[in-house]
């Protein structure tokens, strides 16, 4: 599938759809900004969901312990694999990048129980 823009008017039924299927996912989400450099704001943190609010134009990534909110956003990227979103790129009104990438968390195999 790979990066594609979506348009302002799919924005609040796109993540609609979406946030019923991010259960279990965690979230990443750096902020590069000229006057700022990159920075990340979060580092691997449970994806609570993601939303678009048309009447106040505000996306809102709600992760556990941090809402993230963009306000007024311009464009708003999206990349999509087999398995899923796997990134975002939202540029606000001022120019600023935020990138949102998405990852199901690490399963680690079952421990061993049998006898050596």
């Amino acid at each position: 599938m790979g990066p594609r823009k979506l348009e302002g008017a799919s924005w609040q039924a796109y993540f609609d759809g979406l946030s019923r299927n991010l259960h279990g996912q965690s979230a990443e989400i750096e902020i590069a900004a000229l006057a700022l450099g990159n920075q990340v704001q979060a580092d691997w943190l449970p994806l609570m969901g993601i939303s678009y609010d048309p009447a106040r134009r505000v996306l809102a990534v709600l992760l556990e312990g941090l809402d993230h909110l963009v306000q007024q956003p311009r464009e708003i990227h999206v990349d999509e694999g087999p398995a899923g979103l796997n990134s975002l790129l939202v540029i606000d009104e001022e120019g600023i990048r935020q990138i949102i990438r998405l990852r199901e968390p690490l399963m680690l195999p079952a421990p061993h129980t049998g006898a050596s």
